[in-house]
Parts: structure tokens; sequence; C-alpha cells
């Protein structure tokens, strides 16, 4: 495209009358007037003054046949760009399908059933799809670079183009933020205990992956925890990470945050629990998320994701878990919504 167009913009300043306006200039037809299927697009008609010189009318014909060279070959980078968006549309629900079924089995495999999570080949998925949509992004960019060159009446660049990369960025920020999981819900170190019951003043961890295998380097990326409803914990030590590769590839990006506690925030004034409308839950019963944020950027895109872990009980005694652990199986077997 961008050597039809050179050839073409060459031939326009060479033999077409100076002083005319140049085909870069032209305006934009309204997109509310833009045909279906346009005819070609044409130049100026030919100055009177040499209407009747066979070289120059020669030339006007040959630079009429780039012109609608270049118009066609540009509808026809747009039409392949728009069968590749709806390939990666069809290619994105089914990965969202199997994302479903990863999440499914790791519900199960907390609740002690069998299961395999491993997230390998979804993060293979997930990272071949964001390179291409990140590719077509990068002709997009290009493309417009070329529209600014050399424009004329009818041009598709004026109107597709914008809607083209409208629809490529919903891709990708629905790839990015349905990329962001919870590979390791909140478990203690000791292999004997469930996960999601947790104490307090007791080590616990939880690990966050991005799918997207896709990152700047230049950029930190700052992945932070907070925990909510009910009663309010604080969670001690740090509650923030920066997002990092691991020494290969294969380890992906990954939020891993270890040796975290959790210790309760009394309640300074008087009468707590009292004057409520509804009693206060008892404490086997309260069900807590972890949310995890991440501020991702990466070739000029920037967003902000966020994924929560299932929910966990929290206790003060090991006399609490039969209960705590009962509330976590009712929740299970009844939503499949953490939140």
């Amino acid at each position: 495209l961008e050597d039809l167009q050179d050839a073409f913009d060459f031939c326009y300043k060479v033999h077409y009358q100076p002083g005319e306006p140049h085909a870069g200039e032209a305006a934009p037809q309204n997109p509310g007037e833009h045909p279906q299927n346009p005819d070609p697009p044409s130049l100026l008609p030919a100055a009177e003054n040499r209407s009747s010189d066979p070289g120059y009318i020669q030339e006007l014909q040959a630079l009429q046949a780039k012109l609608q060279s270049l118009d066609r070959q540009r509808r026809e980078v747009l039409a392949q760009m728009q069968q590749l968006l709806g390939r990666s549309e069809t290619l994105q629900e089914l990965l969202q399908e199997e994302l479903g079924g990863w999440r499914l089995r790791q519900q199960r495999l907390c609740l002690g059933g069998p299961g395999d999570t491993n997230l390998r080949p979804l993060e293979t998925w997930f990272t071949e799809l964001g390179q291409g949509l990140f590719q077509l992004r990068q002709l997009l960019r290009l493309l417009q670079d070329l529209r600014q060159k050399v424009t004329y009446e009818r041009d598709p660049l004026v109107v597709e183009a914008p809607l083209l990369e409208q629809r490529l960025q919903e891709q990708l920020t629905h790839l990015l933020k349905s990329a962001f999981v919870v590979e390791q819900q909140p478990s203690t170190p000791n292999a004997g205990k469930r996960p999601l019951v947790l104490r307090t003043a007791s080590k616990f961890s939880a690990r966050a992956r991005l799918l997207v295998r896709l990152h700047d380097r230049n950029h930190h990326m700052e992945a932070r925890i907070h925990i909510d409803r009910f009663r309010k914990f604080n969670i001690l030590t740090s509650s923030s990470k920066t997002l990092l590769a691991g020494d290969s590839p294969q380890e992906g990006l990954v939020c891993d945050f270890q040796y975290l506690t959790l210790k309760e925030q009394k309640e300074s004034r008087a009468g707590k629990g009292k004057g409520g409308g509804e009693g206060p839950l008892v404490v086997t019963e309260e069900l807590h998320l972890i949310t995890f944020t991440l501020a991702y950027a990466y070739c000029g895109l920037e967003l902000e994701l966020e994924t929560t872990t299932l929910p966990f009980v929290i206790i003060s005694n090991n006399n609490q878990f039969s209960s705590a652990w009962a509330s976590i199986l009712w929740f299970n077997m009844l939503s499949s919504d953490p939140k």
C-alpha cells in the first residue's frame, strides 16, 4: 500500500496541473453519504487548456488507474482485517469456555475433588491471540499514517479504519480483563488444612497470573490486594507488589503474595454489634474476598485489571474449623459467582 500510494503521489505531483487541489487535500465524504458499493474514485476534470493534449489525457488515464488500484487495495486490506477480527471473536468465545471449565475444576479441587488446573495451555492460547490483536492494532495505526499522506473522496480509511480500531480495542480489553485470574486460592502452608479457611495471625499465600504474557519491561506493573466484607481486617506485610516475569518465559507473569497474615481491626466505639437491624453473623458464616488489581500497560494500551478469590472464612481458633468448612461447602454448592 505504501509503495502504491507513493507512486500515485509522485505521478500526481509531476503530471497533474500545478495549482489544482492535491489529492491528499481532498475533503473526506460524510460517513452518512458513504455508499456500500461506491463508484471508483475519480480525479478532478482536466484543465481546459490541456484537455485536447493527447499526452496529457494519457497521463491522466494512467493516474486514474493508479488511484483506482490504490482504492481497491485499501478496501481489500480492510476486508481482510474484518475477517481476522471475526475469527478472533470466535476464538475468544472458545477461550472463555475453556477458562470457565478451568474455574470449575479449580473450585472442585479446593473442595477436595480431582481436577487438572494446569494453566499452561490457556496461557499459550491467550498469549498468541493477544499477540495477533496487538499486531493488528499496529497495522491499523500504520494505515492511519498512510491516510495522512494521501486521501481522496470516499476514502475507505476515513470511515472504516476508526470503526475497526474501536472493535479491536473492545476485543483487547475483554481479552486482557478475562486473562487476569487467581491461580492459587488463599491457603495456609500446611498441606493437611483445606484452602479457603484462614486463621488470624497464621501465615497464608495467594497468587494471581496474567495469562496474556505480554508486557512492557520499561513499565512497572504494580499489583495490589485488599480484603473486604463484614469485619475489617488488616493485611500485614506488603499489600502491593510489582508484577515480574520469571527468569524464563515459561514462568509467565505472576504476582505471588506469600507470608500474609490477617489481624482484625478492633472497634473503638462502645456497643459493638448493637443497634443494627440484624444481629451480626456468626464468625464461621462470614465469607470474605481478596481482590487483586493490576495496572497493566503494553504498547500504549493502559488498563486496570481486577480479579477476586473464591470466598473464604477467617477463624481465630481451630475449634471453629468444621463450621467454617461447612460454610465453604454450602457456598460452592449453591453459587458460582464469588461476589
